[in-house]
């Protein structure tokens, strides 16, 4: 007798793979969405997010595009873009997440300065890396990068908070 593997034997075969890796696939631990990042690639992108601001009019209470962002208004915002809730002033920014010491900041860590021109004598930002971070100063001017290195913001600089980023 005499055996002959056609066509139809491998497509039977294919199609038992695909039940056992679909299988094994629902078994596994931890699920994780494909393209969702986590971690810090989540913290570059709400960097990133933040810095396409940049220009944008400061606006003391402002927390869109269209009518401009204060400084908390810009974390508060750039966080809200990918699905992340942070408090909305700088009172409640200066309490979230994890304190983070200079050295150990990522891109997406919230800055917090000592600011005494401000109204709650505190400034937010988010830091790109680098030394670098955005934020929206103050009354008369617009969304920009500074660097953490100048004068005025080593001096400022209480410490970074690191917010935990989980997955959906």
């Amino acid at each position: 007798m005499r055996h002959t593997i056609t066509n139809r034997h491998f497509h039977g075969a294919y199609i038992l793979l695909g039940f056992t890796l679909f299988f094994l696939a629902g078994c596994s631990a931890k699920k994780i969405k494909i393209g969702t990042p986590t971690g810090a690639s989540l913290g570059s992108n709400v960097a990133h997010t933040a810095s396409t601001q940049i220009g944008k009019r400061y606006r003391s209470g402002g927390i869109s595009p269209q009518s401009g962002f204060d400084c908390s208004g810009l974390v508060f915002w750039a966080y809200q873009q990918h699905g992340i809730q942070v408090p909305r002033v700088t009172t409640g920014q200066v309490k979230a997440g994890t304190a983070i010491s200079r050295s150990r900041l990522l891109p997406g860590d919230i800055l917090v300065f000592r600011e005494p021109s401000a109204p709650n004598k505190l400034h937010t930002g988010i830091y790109t890396g680098n030394d670098n971070f955005v934020h929206s100063p103050a009354s008369g001017s617009s969304v920009r990068i500074d660097n953490l290195n100048a004068t005025h913001w080593r001096n400022a600089f209480i410490s970074g908070r690191r917010i935990q980023f989980t997955p959906n």
